[in-house]
């Protein structure tokens, strides 16, 4: 098999043992009387419902998995509804739970369909008694989907700011803690709202290290953060305060903080993550036959191009030394984006994978031999790479081979953010489609020692 291809398999083995739907369906039981995770009880009240509601890039397919595990139950047990704000391209049909296109396809912001589907979430939840258990499916992308700003301030506002910090390179905790304090429901504010016995919130977590208060923005975590922490993040990327006056009137003079008013029961379960995705990658290439060395990064990594020139570097060390021959990580590295009249279309894993190519062009000890025997694939595991249509992208041999029959400006690519297009052109780019899930980004290195 072609190393392409095999790096292809690797990848996609990493995908699929994070597809939301098998998560859910393998991670819940329930019974006459109660509801199973992670082989924990949970009662099921007599006279109560379960209302099932949620956000996120994997909210289709989740539920799905959970209507899968639920049609087990008994013909006249406890009813089962529920709203899920989703992204366009994701629609499908599920027993029981209204799916809410919140935001087109590859528009990873906040819309006024999605504040109006959140609207919808939270009166839902108020309207539920102690009798009901109230099930929260959260997976990436929730953030976008789920979107309720405080009083005085604007969708708008809040999309300038938000694009402010994601232009400038901010990192998902960055983002993340900002958002939580100009929101209704995010920081915990859905299970403030929550009127439910009990509240259980699955998660497919697209943040490293799995810290609850970040992915989605924690809708049902208690909030750790302040907004004096929002406001020195602001401060690093908005340093003239030329964002909306709104936005620093609300973090100035915030709200007076209110005690929590979680359900009486509230508990979270992480049902997939980067690692998850990381190790059924590596299981796969032993069993093609690689010897193969994983990481999962815990944090944020940094700029996107520096992890790809580290992973050309790794490769090259790779092909000429014995070893792994395989290198599987996984990550979310950053991106500064170049002023919006230069830039070109991309995302942080097609730039990772344009940055690798420099690196391995400008190496002057390294051949063109040498080149060919190595692949670096970067994608993104939820099949969207910022605003574009692919994944990722793949670097090997026959990529070379197409850049050096084309008159293709590499640098000017890299520095416009202009990567889509340069892969285009040479036909690698990764292109996936909707994944239904989310849990960051998955890279494969491949080398072949024989000559």
């Amino acid at each position: 098999m072609p190393l392409r291809q095999q790096a292809l398999q690797i990848w996609h083995a990493g995908v699929d043992s994070v597809r939301a739907d098998q998560l859910l369906a393998e991670g819940l039981t329930f019974g006459d009387k109660e509801v199973l995770i992670e082989e924990e009880a949970f009662p099921l009240r007599s006279g109560g419902r379960i209302e099932v509601v949620g956000a996120g890039k994997a909210g289709a397919s989740m539920a799905a998995g959970l209507v899968t595990a639920y049609s087990q139950f008994p013909r006249d047990a406890i009813p089962l509804t529920g709203w899920i704000n989703i992204p366009e391209g994701t629609e499908r049909e599920v027993a029981g739970i209204h799916l809410h296109v919140g935001r087109p396809a590859g528009v990873n912001e906040p819309t006024e369909a999605a504040i109006a589907g959140t609207q919808a979430i939270l009166q839902r939840v108020a309207n539920l008694s102690r009798q009901d258990t109230c099930i929260a499916l959260i997976s990436g992308g929730g953030s976008a989907l789920l979107a309720a700003p405080i009083d005085g301030v604007s969708l708008e506002d809040k999309l300038q700011t938000i694009r402010r910090l994601s232009g400038g390179g901010a990192n998902i905790e960055q983002l993340n803690t900002v958002r939580k304090h100009l929101s209704r429901v995010k920081g915990g504010g859905l299970a403030n709202a929550c009127r439910a016995g009990q509240l259980l919130t699955l998660v497919i977590s697209d943040v490293l290290g799995d810290p609850l208060d970040l992915i989605a923005s924690g809708p049902t975590i208690h909030d750790p953060s302040t907004s004096e922490d929002a406001l020195r993040i602001l401060k690093h990327y908005d340093a003239e305060r030329s964002l909306p006056a709104s936005i620093y009137s609300a973090l100035e003079h915030p709200r007076p903080t209110q005690v929590d008013r979680f359900p009486p029961v509230t508990r979270t379960f992480v049902l997939g993550n980067n690692a998850t995705a990381v190790d059924e990658a590596g299981v796969v290439a032993e069993q093609l036959g690689f010897q193969h060395a994983m990481q999962c990064a815990r944090r944020s990594e940094g700029a996107a191009e520096e992890i790809g020139r580290h992973l050309a570097d790794m490769a090259v060390n790779m092909l000429r030394n014995e070893g792994p021959n395989c290198l599987i990580t996984g990550g979310e590295p950053t991106v500064e984006l170049a002023p919006a009249e230069q830039r070109g279309r991309g995302g942080r894993n097609q730039q990772l994978v344009l940055a690798a190519m420099q690196r391995l062009r400008d190496r002057g000890d390294v051949s063109d031999a040498e080149r060919q025997r190595i692949v670096i694939l970067s994608g993104g595991t939820d099949g969207e790479d910022g605003p574009t249509d692919a994944a990722g992208a793949l670097l090997d041999g026959r990529t070379w081979q197409a850049f050096a029959e084309q008159s293709l400006d590499l640098d000017d690519a890299l520095a416009r953010n202009d990567a889509y297009s340069f892969f285009h052109k040479l036909d690698a780019l990764l292109i996936t489609g909707p994944t239904h899930t989310n849990v960051c980004d998955l890279r494969v290195v491949l080398v072949n020692r024989q000559r």
